[in-house]
């Protein structure tokens, strides 16, 4: 047995005990984390930056940075070691309590990726090989959203087009009211994709949409597609493990992905894949061809050559973490989705706009329209003024785009303020014993800067 095989063995051996391997308990409400020791774990933050956008990079800790930085010692010191006896069981043991908290069935349905784009390549290679063999016909539907990731519509030009595949995209409204405007546009996405008597033969489905960003129904879309005979499913689901609860088998999707460094405080760059126990399993495979190719996704995934792997190996750390926090992750998904939506009302109050979603679609992000006077008419405009917020106010925040429709257009009135421009607030809240952080905001509507309070008062900076 070659040298891969050796750690193949080990990993082996461990999924065998993998029942013995559980979530840490939550702590208990003496041990909760201080204020001052909450202001310690992110004392590496840069003070004078509103940083509005953990959606896009997340927020970690300093002691799990350290703990990193102690794996890749470990890895330093003696790397045979590390590599032989060391990696294989540590990386079984983070698929394992990922599996607990997405509630997978197996610990063999979920691989350790990079990250969501990784995972992306990972499933539109698998069903570009499919057209390109054969088993899919030349012109068979693959469905998206038209707010998808833009490194997943990449992979599909990469992967799907090319092989012969179709595209239907649904482009869905915003701002929006309901889940039953997103369901009956991708009804109509699908009927496109079946129309001439074609299949759709793989539907990507966002469960956080990143921009303009809103939770996706997906569990309804899911069904939907089994309904409509999509023959696979793929959530794209970024941003969701630490926004939302995530259930894979109440979603029922073959494919789940989802970051796990933007609101599960692990260090860049580490993600989940779910991949559904079925015949199809076998077939995929890690776009990167190392030497555990053919062994099964988990493992190809856990070895793809010499690189730092110690972000995915701190999943443990970081429940430990999460579960210093009153409600351990839950108590903080809650604290954020109330306190963003708290601090978008704020804003849409001063500024005489309104929020793009309601409440309830909103994860730990929202949108929040900007006044018109700002002139955001244009993808340009919307970058220009991101950055200028960025670098004379040093506050970091998304801005989004949203062309008016021609009715809006040609409805019009002298005095109606219509919306084109969408600031994206991200909270990542991490509270203790009734205090919280304070960030600042630059409110355009009246010309300068305030300082909000995350319980809900304004105060003038």
């Amino acid at each position: 047995m070659g040298e891969m095989g050796e750690i193949r063995h080990h990993g082996e051996d461990s999924e065998d005990d993998s029942n013995h391997i559980h979530l840490p308990k939550k702590s208990k409400l003496s041990s909760f984390i201080t204020q001052s020791q909450i202001q310690q774990e992110f004392a590496h933050h840069q003070p004078d930056v509103a940083r509005l956008n953990n959606g896009s990079f997340g927020s970690c800790p300093g002691s799990i940075i350290a703990a990193q930085k102690r794996w890749q010692l470990k890895f330093l010191q003696q790397p045979d070691d590390f590599f032989f006896n060391q990696l294989p069981t540590q990386i079984l043991r983070s698929r394992t309590l990922i599996k607990d908290i997405i509630n997978a069935d197996d610990v063999s349905e979920v691989s350790i990726v990079d990250n969501a784009t990784t995972a992306a390549a990972i499933v539109l290679q698998h069903v570009g090989w499919a057209f390109a063999e054969g088993r899919f016909n030349k012109g068979d539907a693959v469905v998206m959203l038209h707010c998808a990731f833009q490194a997943v519509k990449k992979s599909i030009e990469a992967y799907v087009t090319r092989a012969g595949g179709s595209v239907i995209v649904v482009h869905l409204p915003f701002p929006i009211h309901s889940n039953d405007e997103i369901i009956s546009e991708f009804r109509k996405g699908l009927a496109r994709g079946k129309a001439n008597g074609r299949k759709v033969r793989l539907a990507i489905i966002d469960h956080i949409t990143s921009m303009p960003s809103l939770i996706i129904p997906v569990r309804e879309l899911v069904k939907i597609c089994r309904e409509e005979g999509v023959s696979q499913v793929f959530v794209d689901a970024a941003h969701a493990v630490g926004s939302v609860s995530v259930d894979v088998k109440d979603i029922g999707a073959d494919f789940y992905v989802s970051n796990l460094h933007k609101w599960f405080f692990c260090p860049p760059s580490v993600a989940l894949l779910y991949c559904r126990k079925s015949s199809l399993s076998s077939e995929l495979h890690h776009p990167v061809v190392s030497h555990e190719y053919g062994n099964g996704l988990a493992v190809e995934s856990a070895w793809i050559g010499t690189r730092d792997y110690s972000s995915q190996l701190l999943v443990p750390e970081v429940i430990d973490f999460i579960n210093r926090f009153e409600g351990g992750i839950e108590g903080i998904r809650n604290r954020n989705h109330e306190a963003v939506v708290e601090m978008a009302e704020m804003l849409a109050k001063a500024w005489g706009t309104s929020l793009g979603s309601p409440p309830e679609m909103c994860p730990s992000m929202a949108m929040i329209g900007l006044p018109s006077s700002l002139g955001v008419l244009s993808d340009d405009d919307a970058l220009r003024l991101r950055n200028h917020l960025r670098d004379q106010f040093k506050v970091e925040v998304p801005i989004h785009y949203q062309p008016l429709k021609d009715l809006e257009v040609g409805s019009r009135e002298e005095g109606v303020d219509l919306i084109t421009g969408y600031a994206r607030i991200s909270h990542q809240r991490v509270k203790s014993e009734g205090k919280c952080y304070h960030f600042i905001l630059f409110t355009p509507a009246e010309d300068k800067r305030k300082d909000i309070s995350l319980n809900g008062s304004f105060e003038d900076a």
